[in-house]
């Protein structure tokens, strides 16, 4: 068992998943800009942030389940913060094309 305190966070498989699921997340967010700089589309720019925001917080889900099975949830947690600071980023996307 792994107490919380300890530095013992290594999982090869844990930090592969978290990387592709954030990849994915942010490849589909980078469609919808592309979508947005081609048809100067206002719904496509709402929902670059939406799509960053609806990853993070779907991260944080699965940081709190993998807690709850006493696994290695830090490397959840870092990608729904990752997420959740390039939703901020993305924000200024929506008031760009109005």
């Amino acid at each position: 068992m792994t107490n919380d305190v300890e530095k013992r966070w290594r999982d090869p498989g844990m930090f592969r998943a978290a990387v592709k699921y954030v990849v994915a997340f942010v490849a589909v967010a980078g469609l919808a800009l592309a979508a947005t700089a081609v048809w100067h589309s206002r719904i496509a720019g709402v929902l670059v942030p939406v799509i960053l925001f609806v990853g993070g917080v779907g991260a944080f889900v699965q940081t709190y389940r993998i807690w709850r099975a006493e696994g290695v949830w830090p490397i959840w947690q870092g990608a729904g913060w990752f997420l959740l600071a390039l939703t901020l980023v993305c924000l200024g996307v929506p008031v760009a094309v109005w």
